[in-house]
């Protein structure tokens, strides 16, 4: 294996037959260094390179983010395709603006809480645990809420989004070749990234559910491509106006369902009172026979007396 020391670069510069005064010139002045696909499997000190603005890394047999304190000015750090397994040792890189760490073995977005300008994660296709997915720390996501404005979480078994709605600075999401399939949590979102013109969401199941597009072009009005397709202003206004008519149809539809439901209910109270009117009706007839009969015992019995009705 190889470690990445002021040797190497040395090597790797063109530097050996130079004076080590001219070499540590040369490292304080470079600002992009290229060290990909070199067999490295540690970082070693690279303290004398202060100006590095860009680091290439990739390609190689890393294990661990270190010594990179010196890095205050590097603002593009390209991990890729190593043997990370943890974001780590970062949190003096104030100015980096976009990490790159696909191909790798992490299974948490973690230890981002003190780079505030990182506008740009890559950290797809990670090497996980059969039936884990990526999970996310939620202290990470919030200090990334403001300045992240591109995520790729592509092929990492992530099964929904709801958790990741903060990052409302979001303008590009590439989340292909995961397991979303709910389309509530996807708008829910959606409606908090009001600022998302990109997004690619191909190969996973939620792009069979039915009008999938239709329904994504509406929530999210700011969109301008959806899985690699450019959104017409056209068809997002015939489908704005077909959801608000079909909006105003169902309100219209709940009104009328109402009036009716009320219709009913009076029609039955109505029937209850009339039925009601009819029995006192019928209680009051009958009250009224017996007042009349109880008069006609009352008139003719003392005048005919016991013996004379008896004698009739």
């Amino acid at each position: 294996m190889v470690r990445l020391t002021m040797d190497l670069i040395a090597k790797n510069a063109g530097h050996k037959n130079r004076s080590e005064e001219d070499f540590e010139q040369y490292l304080q002045k470079i600002t992009h260094l290229n060290l990909s696909d070199k067999n490295i499997d540690s970082i070693d000190d690279l303290s004398f390179c202060k100006n590095l603005r860009v680091l290439y890394l990739y390609d190689n047999q890393i294990n661990q983010i270190q010594n990179l304190d010196f890095a205050s000015n590097i603002t593009h750090l390209y991990l890729q395709n190593n043997r990370i397994s943890s974001i780590e040792n970062l949190s003096l890189l104030k100015k980096l603006e976009k990490l790159y760490l696909g191909g790798n073995y992490i299974t948490i977005v973690e230890g981002l809480d003190k780079i505030g300008e990182l506008r740009e994660l890559h950290i797809e296709s990670q090497h996980l645990p059969l039936g884990e997915k990526l999970l996310f720390d939620p202290v990470s996501l919030n200090s990334l809420a403001k300045s992240l404005s591109v995520l790729n979480i592509s092929n990492n078994n992530i099964d929904e989004l709801e958790e990741l709605a903060v990052l409302e600075n979001l303008s590009y999401l590439k989340a292909v070749d995961n397991r979303l399939k709910h389309m509530k949590d996807l708008e829910v979102a959606l409606k908090k990234w009001t600022k998302l013109r990109r997004m690619d969401l191909t190969g996973n199941p939620i792009c069979q559910k039915p009008k999938y597009k239709d329904r994504i072009i509406v929530e999210s009005p700011t969109l301008e491509s959806l899985d690699g397709k450019e959104i017409q202003e056209m068809e997002r206004r015939f489908l704005i106006n077909w959801k608000a008519s079909r909006a105003a149809r169902k309100k219209n539809n709940e009104r009328m369902t109402d009036e009716h439901a009320a219709y009913v209910q009076f029609c039955r109270q109505t029937n209850q009172l009339l039925h009601a009117y009819l029995k006192l009706t019928e209680i009051i007839k009958l009250q009224l026979k017996i007042n009349i009969l109880r008069i006609v015992y009352k008139t003719f019995v003392p005048v005919m007396g016991p013996k004379d009705m008896s004698r009739n």
